[in-house]
C-alpha cells in the first residue's frame, strides 16, 4: 500500500523538488525527460525551482548551441529537450501526431497525400527556417484545395520540426520558426527507440505510476503491454483505491513525513499534466482553477509538497493568491521564494521588487 501522500513526497523527489540541486541543466532536463514550453519561458522558472545556482545563460546557451530544443513531443505539445532525447523522442511520439491529425484534419485536408505533403514541406524549410503562416503559404501553391494554416499544422505533425533561435532564448524576442529536426541538429532521428526505456525513464522522473499515468503524459496509448514485459523488474505499489502503481525499485520514496519546502513552481509545469490522477499534486476542485479553459497552466504555490495557490509575475512584482491562508511559516516561506524569484528575473530593478498577496 502506498498513501497519496507518501505518492506526494517520491513525486517530489523525483522531480527535483525537495531541495534544489547542485546539477547542470541539461542534466537536469534530460532527467525529466524534457519539460512543457508551450510558452517560451516558463523551462527557466521551472529549472531556477529545481536548481541550485541556476542562471538563464544555462539553458539559453544550449538552445543557441543546438544542445536543446523545443519542439512537438509527448501529449501533442511543445517540450523542451536535450538534442539527444529529441532525436529519440520524436520517433516515439509520431503515432499519437498521426492519430491527431486523423482525427483533427482528415476533413479540413480532403485528399492532400501525406507523403507529398511531407516531402512538399521538407522541400520548402530546405533553404530557411519558416514560420507557420510562411511554410502554409508554400504549401498552399502546391494543395491549393486546403487551407495554408491546415497544411502547415498537417506539416509539423508529419515532420519533426523544431523551434529556432531566437525563439524562446532568455532576453531575446522571436517569432516562431521551424527547422527540419536532423538538419539543425546534423544527425538522423534514432531508427529503433524503445518504448521500454521511455517508460522506465517516465518513471524515474513522476513514478510511482500507474499504467494510465504514464499514456496521460506520453499521449501514447497501448502502454500496458510494455509495462506487463517490464513488471518482472519492478516493484508494484496498491493506492488508497486499489490501483497498481509500477516503479523502479532503487527509485527515491522518501516517506510521507519528510518536510517539503515551499516552491514557486513555473506555469505549464510537467509536475502537474503528468498523471492521469493528479491529486497526489493538486485537488480536482483546484484543478479547475490552475488549468483555465483556455489551454493556460498557471504558476503554482507547493505548501507542504501539495499546490495551495497561484502565482503570478508581472514585471518587478509577484503576486500570490492562496486558495486558503497558508500558516505563518509558510507565508514568510512563499515570500522569500518570491523575492529569490524576482532576484532570478529581474536582477536590475530590486529596489522594485514587491511581493503580493500576503
Amino acid at each position: 500500500m502506498i498513501t497519496t501522500r507518501a505518492l506526494n513526497r517520491a513525486t517530489l523527489a523525483r522531480q527535483l523538488l525537495l531541495r534544489r540541486h547542485a546539477m547542470p541543466a541539461l542534466q537536469a532536463v534530460e532527467h525529466l525527460v524534457g519539460m512543457q514550453a508551450q510558452a517560451p519561458f516558463p523551462p527557466y522558472f521551472g529549472l531556477w525551482s529545481r536548481l541550485d545556482g541556476f542562471t538563464p545563460d544555462a539553458l539559453a546557451r544550449p538552445l543557441v548551441e543546438r544542445a536543446a530544443v523545443r519542439m512537438v513531443l509527448m501529449r501533442g505539445t511543445v517540450h523542451l529537450v536535450t538534442a539527444d532525447d529529441a532525436l529519440t523522442l520524436r520517433p516515439l511520439t509520431q503515432p499519437l501526431l498521426d492519430r491527431y491529425l486523423t482525427t483533427a484534419y482528415s476533413r479540413t485536408l480532403g485528399d492532400v497525400d501525406r507523403d507529398q505533403l511531407a516531402k512538399a514541406g521538407r522541400e520548402a524549410l530546405r533553404e530557411r527556417p519558416l514560420t507557420a503562416a510562411e511554410l502554409g503559404a508554400h504549401l498552399a501553391e502546391r494543395f491549393p484545395g486546403a487551407a495554408p494554416g491546415d497544411l502547415a499544422l498537417a506539416a509539423r505533425c508529419l515532420l519533426p520540426l523544431v523551434q529556432v533561435p531566437p525563439r524562446a532564448v532568455w532576453g531575446k524576442a522571436g517569432r516562431t520558426a521551424y527547422a527540419p529536426m536532423e538538419e539543425w541538429l546534423g544527425r538522423p532521428p534514432h531508427t529503433e527507440p524503445s518504448l521500454e526505456r521511455l517508460v522506465l525513464r517516465y518513471l524515474a522522473a513522476f513514478g510511482p505510476a500507474t499504467v494510465a499515468d504514464a499514456q496521460a503524459w506520453s499521449g501514447l496509448t497501448g502502454l500496458r503491454e510494455i509495462v506487463e514485459r517490464l513488471r518482472p523488474g519492478l516493484v508494484v505499489f496498491e493506492d488508497e483505491r486499489g490501483r497498481e502503481l509500477f516503479d523502479l525499485p532503487d527509485a527515491p520514496r522518501p516517506g510521507p513525513d519528510v518536510p517539503a519546502p515551499v516552491r514557486l513552481v513555473a506555469p505549464f509545469d510537467n509536475l502537474l499534466l503528468s498523471h492521469a490522477d493528479r491529486t497526489r499534486i493538486i485537488s480536482d476542485e483546484h484543478r479547475k482553477t490552475v488549468i483555465t479553459v483556455n489551454g493556460q497552466v498557471l504558476g503554482t504555490v507547493l505548501a507542504d509538497g501539495f499546490v495551495r495557490g497561484v502565482w503570478r509575475r508581472e514585471g518587478p512584482v509577484v503576486t500570490i493568491e492562496p486558495f486558503a491562508p497558508l500558516t505563518p511559516g509558510q507565508a514568510e516561506e512563499a515570500r522569500a521564494e518570491a523575492l529569490a524569484l524576482l532576484a532570478f528575473a529581474e536582477p536590475g530593478k530590486a529596489d522594485r521588487h514587491e511581493v503580493r498577496g500576503i
